[in-house]
């Protein structure tokens, strides 16, 4: 068995991974003790990672309007196509979506096609959904889209600020060093600032749980505290800065009491004037923020009122001190080097850098061309479908993303997509909600096969291997685009042999003509060979002669990449959500991510371990909410806005303010019935950055009628999807490692259920029902092999199905069920296995009934409950929710006991 060093696909924190190659199969993963960025520690996601690969599921041929096709004939159409677009409608009729799961080489090509031969400037990426509105602000601020921090501030810093950031979910590895740091050092303080309260508040001193979109309002105050107690660092800005004074103004504007500030961020003054001392005291400051604070109609002011404050107290280029974005996927900075964003070039320079087309032009020598490079700007992400709509874009080439579910106001981008002449996706599973909407599909590489590097949050670029073939004709992007430049006549300038020849063209456009004011500067890689660059060892820009090892933090000297050096204060003037709260529509709607799962699951989806933390899409409510509006925990639930609906359980928490409530962001058309976040955002976006305003919707919340409820398990091979969707008014798909499980429910009642089971390809062979309490299960055998078990009733009465599975398992082997354990599939249970409950810890598969009998047995700690039953022991997320349990069943017990009796004589 081999193993090799890659990189993890999932989030930016861009963890080393080890993985064990046997027979050419991937047989398991581990984290990379060697690596910077996790030191061996991966989250359950990627520990995961071998277990959603495989051939099924996957695209591996070509298809033109439907019909399998050869790749030279797929290509061919490809420039045919797109040519006939350009010469009918001009370059700017072409546009391509790109996506922060490619690999930089792949990125690098496709800007060059498109925005340096192709001539047209409408080239984004779903990194718009995430990053946009922190690049804004760094590059107004600082200069450049130059993240200042790295992990190891983490380590350094006396005060970590948390902002709009679950990191205990999205991001657990930095989570799990964050709480290394801690217990080393007792001394350092971490500050929690979110409207709900999530896993990340269990390492927070304090908590701010302030009212959603108020960000801006509570750092301006910050900033207008400081100045007013004398707590600037008035040399550093006299010395490296401008545009205090502007700032401040704009802060004053609103009265700067610490009660005005409580009273409009909806905070306990105390709590608030205890932040602002502890920001304004240490010098030693990490301010972590990510989609929270983005995705926002006003995201990139809330962005610049963070970097105000760092500034405004000299924050900035110190160890454990910085403004720190955390971007969301594992190469959302390198697209962003190579001008994946609509509004820039390549390299990390814009339209508007001086010089900077021209220099691009004659690097990619592109002069002949008329036109050559664009001379302004394209259409931002939801500005591009908005154009397709309008019928001014008529090509669109999308890589690795699926917008129909990720962008706001869903139903209206695939009408938009059902209109556009031209859809080219490449793709590299063949089951998304995207792939009815193209005419031409080519089939992608995925992770494990993909050769290539990544950047991740702190700069670090590190190498992502190709371990395994791709499985059949599926073929890397980079390839793909080339082969398509060459047919439209550009071949000598995308002859590429390696991603290998890719990144050195790409690190040496970084030093072009670049006297040190481009702060994105990798040319001391250019001269890589193959084997250099297949060796390449995690290393974070700049690298360049003068720092051929890499540098840690930016800013050290002061010396920022504006025209004079000195970084921006820019006034900041706090904007409420865009979309208003009224009587049809009175909850703020929040949308994130879950911890188990990955974007639209087409990963993560396929194994099964990471279904089980939450199964189902839900909604989360406030207990006194849901009071309010007759719910209840586990009921089944509709979320509407003005454009569109989602159904999903309740679930109630306490974390959640009143009046608001959250739903995820993963399920999509493929796993359940009206599932799709995106449907309920308004396509409102941030005027400088394009990034939709994901966070701050308007809905109302009814019940969904469901008379009947059932769960049915199916065969994987046994045709029910259609007959499912069709019959049944809520249901969810959630694949099991040899089945599939379906949550239902119906309206009408029975008669929606008879209507399911009389379709079902086999017919009922075993059956029992409880007429007093409408319950009743029953099973479908074919030559003795189980075929489908179904339940009827709420899923809290199900029980744990483990079992159920390996029964599944033993009937694709083609083993038939003895009579006894025909008898107990009726009985819901199998050699009395107990019910595991709900899942806590995916890595070990621990489910709440067991940790909580370890604690009633006196494991009443972490490290306890790890020694006995592995929960905890390995990515670290599920901590939090055992310091929940422990607490729970602590004060559970202290209610059951009995006062002492004391006799009065």
């Amino acid at each position: 068995m081999d193993q090799a060093r890659t990189t993890c696909p999932y989030c930016g924190v861009g963890c080393g991974v080890l993985a064990d190659i046997d027979d050419g199969r991937m047989v398991g993963v581990e984290g990379d003790a060697t690596h910077p960025a996790n030191f061996g520690r991966l989250c359950v996601k990627g520990s995961a990672l071998h277990e959603t690969l495989g051939e099924q599921g996957r695209l591996t041929r070509p298809r033109v309007d439907g019909v399998e096709v050869d790749w030279s004939t797929a290509l061919s159409t490809v420039a045919r196509r797109l040519g006939d677009v350009r010469s009918d409608h001009g370059d700017q009729a072409v546009a391509g979506y790109l996506s922060g799961q490619l690999l930089t080489e792949d990125y690098y090509v496709a800007n060059k096609l498109f925005k340096g031969f192709l001539g047209t400037p409408h080239l984004d990426t779903n990194s718009r959904l995430c990053m946009a509105s922190a690049v804004a602000a760094y590059k107004r601020s600082l200069g450049a889209d130059a993240v200042p921090c790295c992990y190891e501030d983490l380590e350094e810093a006396e005060l970590v600020v948390l902002v709009g950031s679950n990191l205990a979910w999205n991001h657990p590895v930095l989570f799990q060093r964050l709480r290394v740091a801690k217990t080393r050092n007792p001394l350092l303080r971490v500050v929690v600032i979110d409207p709900r309260v999530t896993d990340t508040c269990e390492l927070a001193d304090l908590y701010l749980g302030l009212k959603p979109g108020s960000d801006a309002r509570l750092f301006n105050g910050l900033l207008a505290w400081m100045a007013e107690r004398g707590k600037l660092d008035r040399v550093y800005l006299e010395r490296h800065t401008r545009g205090l004074d502007e700032a401040l103004d704009a802060a004053r504007e609103d009265e700067t009491s610490i009660e005005a500030i409580a009273t409009d961020c909806d905070i306990d003054p105390e709590r608030l004037e205890t932040f602002f001392y502890w920001f304004a005291s240490q010098l030693h400051v990490v301010t972590l923020y990510s989609q929270g604070i983005n995705q926002s109609s006003s995201g990139t002011d809330k962005c610049q009122a963070i970097l105000n404050c760092h500034l405004g107290g000299g924050k900035i280029g110190l160890p454990g001190a910085g403004p720190f974005s955390i971007t969301g996927q594992p190469n959302a900075m390198g697209g962003r080097e190579v001008g994946g964003l609509a509004n820039q070039l390549a390299a990390h320079m814009d339209y508007d850098s001086p010089g900077a087309i021209d220099r691009v032009t004659r690097f990619w020598r592109t002069e002949h061309l008329v036109p050559t490079l664009p001379e302004g700007p394209g259409h931002k992400a939801v500005a591009l479908f908005e154009a397709i709509e309008r019928g001014e874009i008529r090509a669109l080439w999308i890589m690795a993303t699926n917008p129909v579910v990720s962008l706001p106001d869903a139903d209206r981008v695939r009408a938009a997509l059902a209109k556009c002449p031209l859809v080219i996706v490449s793709e590299c599973m063949a089951d998304t909600d995207l792939l009815p909407y193209a005419d031409i599909v080519l089939p992608a590489t995925s992770w494990s096969e993909k050769d290539g590097t990544v950047t991740n949050s702190e700069r670090r670029i590190s190498r992502q291997r190709g371990l395994l073939p791709p499985p059949g004709e599926a073929r890397h992007d980079w390839w793909i685009i080339s082969e398509v430049a060459r047919r439209l006549g550009y071949g000598e300038a995308f002859a590429y042999a390696h991603p290998g020849e890719i990144f050195a063209e790409h690190a040496r456009l970084s030093g072009f003509e670049n006297a040190g004011e481009r702060v994105f500067d990798i040319s001391a890689l250019a001269a890589l060979d193959r084997q250099g660059y297949d060796a390449l060892a995690p290393i974070q820009w700049p690298v360049t002669a003068a720092a051929p090892r890499g540098t840690a933090r930016l800013f050290e000297d002061g010396r920022f990449a504006t025209a004079d050096g000195r970084a921006r204060l820019l006034p900041v003037r706090p904007r409420g959500p865009v979309q208003a709260l009224d009587a049809a529509h009175p909850l703020r709607l929040n949308t994130g991510r879950v911890r188990d799962q990955w974007h639209t699951m087409t990963r993560t989806a396929r194994s099964p371990r990471l279904m089980n933390h939450r199964a189902e899409p839900f909604i989360e409510i406030a207990p006194e909410d849901a009071r309010a509006l007759g719910l209840g925990d586990q009921q089944l639930a509709r979320v509407t806005s003005a454009t569109g609906e989602y159904r999903g359980r309740l679930r109630l928490s306490r974390g959640q303010r009143r009046g608001e409530v959250f739903v995820p962001i993963h399920w999509t058309d493929r796993f359940s019935a009206r599932a799709l976040a995106g449907r309920l955002l308004a396509a409102h976006v941030d005027p400088l950055s394009g990034q939709p305003e994901a966070k701050h919707g308007a809905v109302a919340v009814t019940p969904l009628a469901a008379a009947c409820e059932a769960t049915l398990v199916v065969a994987g091979d046994l045709a029910v999807a259609g007959t499912v969707r069709e019959s049944a008014d809520y249901w969810t798909r959630i694949p099991l490692a040899h089945a599939d499980r379906w949550q239902l429910a119906w309206d009408e009642g029975e008669a929606g259920l008879a209507r399911l089971t009389e379709s079902l390809p086999v017919p009922a062979s075993l059956w029992c029902d409880d007429p007093a309490t409408g319950r009743w299960r029953a099973a479908g055998l074919e030559d003795g092999r189980l075929r489908w078990w179904l339940m009827v009733g709420p899923p809290a009465e199900l029980p744990g199905l483990a079992w159920l599975d390996v029964r599944f398992a033993e009937a694709a082997e083609g083993r038939s069920l003895a009579s006894e354990r025909r008898r107990r599939l009726l009985a819901g249970c199998d050699d009395g296995a107990a019910d595991s409950g709900p899942l806590v810890c995916s890595c070990h598969q621990v489910g709440q009934a067991a940790i909580v009998a370890a604690i009633r047995a006196g494991d009443a700690s972490v490290e306890a409950l790890g020694a006995r039953l592995a929960c905890g022991t390995q990515c670290g997320s599920c901590i939090p929710e055992l310091k929940s349990l422990i607490e729970e069943e602590g004060a559970h017990a202290r209610s059951e006991q009995k006062p002492e009796t004391v006799q009065v004589a």
